[in-house]
């Protein structure tokens, strides 16, 4: 990519963290960028090593609920408790992905859902901890250096300078050594593992990293709705993720961005007009798997292709004409 359309980008990227809260309710602005951290951790797995997991929630869940323990309980701050929760969304994707790369195809993806469902439960049942049923309720939302964060504005500024700075992270890491080899396993993993790659350590690393994002996420989302929700570590929480990235479009950096402001903007703004808008979420990952594996972003790139392709031929002629 040209370093001028990597500028025209980024540029665009600012533009909509500046505009968004001014479009949108200042909590699914924040929503938005939260949910574009998570699709994040999982792109690195589906879109650039080729691992479909349906286990995210997992890291996401696993983390709201320690950070908000540790926020409630224990009065900890912001950037301790941020801290602590990617090194628990690491650690507990280190363990699952431990689990989970000894297989491959279908044995892996029904293994992480297993291993998902074992977590979930958990929380269900450690009613004293988490909630149960109800969640965990009260999370506090403290000063950060001391800035108040409590307003909506406040908080949304926080989570999209996270936002920007995961992005330029994951950037880094897809574009660094790690991440061609990544994409080479994704491509055929026999062939990584003969040129002297161990694969299964490779995908584990990509594990634990997409869990740090995940984790990342999930604190920020308890921190948002003051609330750790039971469907926050559920499979259906993962499927929403996997979703959203699908259609945003895998394998690309920035589909998983475009994917988080479909989908957080039609479950919670057109929600409010129309009950059955699944149905919309449907229909758009029919078009995805059927005409753009890529999604969004093959969309828009092979309409750019094709507008070019038809002024071609005109400038020719209007070059003979002349």
């Amino acid at each position: 990519m040209s370093g001028l359309k990597e500028a025209r980008i980024w540029l665009t990227i600012l533009a909509a963290v500046v505009l968004l809260p001014v479009v949108v309710r200042h909590a699914i602005a924040t929503e938005i960028w939260i949910f574009a951290i998570f699709g994040l951790g999982l792109n690195l797995l589906l879109g650039y090593t080729g691992l479909l997991s349906f286990g995210q929630a997992t890291f996401f869940g696993s983390a709201g609920y320690v950070a908000g323990y540790l926020l409630k309980h224990y009065g900890v701050g912001v950037p301790l408790v941020l801290a602590v929760g990617i090194a628990v969304g690491a650690l507990t994707a280190a363990v699952v992905g431990y689990l989970c790369v000894q297989r491959a195809d279908l044995y892996f993806i029904m293994l992480t859902f297993a291993l998902n469902q074992m977590f979930y439960f958990t929380a269900y049942q450690w009613t004293s901890v988490t909630g149960g049923e109800d969640g965990m309720p009260g999370i506090p939302r403290p000063d950060v250096f001391g800035l108040d964060i409590h307003g909506p504005l406040a908080y949304y500024a926080l989570v999209a300078v996270l936002f920007l700075v995961a992005l330029w992270v994951m950037k880094r890491i897809v574009e660094s050594p790690l991440g061609k080899i990544l994409q080479s396993i994704r491509e055929n993993a026999l062939r990584a593992e003969a040129l002297g790659y161990d694969v299964a350590r490779m995908k584990l690393a990509a594990f634990v990293i997409g869990g740090a994002f995940s984790g990342l996420a999930g604190v920020l989302y308890a921190m948002l709705f003051g609330i750790v929700p039971l469907e926050a570590i559920g499979f259906v929480f993962s499927g929403n993720v996997v979703f959203a990235t699908l259609i945003g479009g895998s394998g690309s950096l920035y589909g998983p961005v475009i994917g988080a402001f479909v989908f957080i903007w039609l479950s919670e703004s057109v929600s409010a007009m129309w009950a059955r808008w699944p149905l919309l979420l449907g229909v758009a990952f029919v078009i995805v798997v059927l005409f753009f594996r890529g999604g969004v972003v093959e969309a828009w790139a092979r309409f750019w292709a094709w507008r070019a392709a038809r002024r071609a031929p005109t400038a020719m002629g209007a070059d003979v004409s002349g």
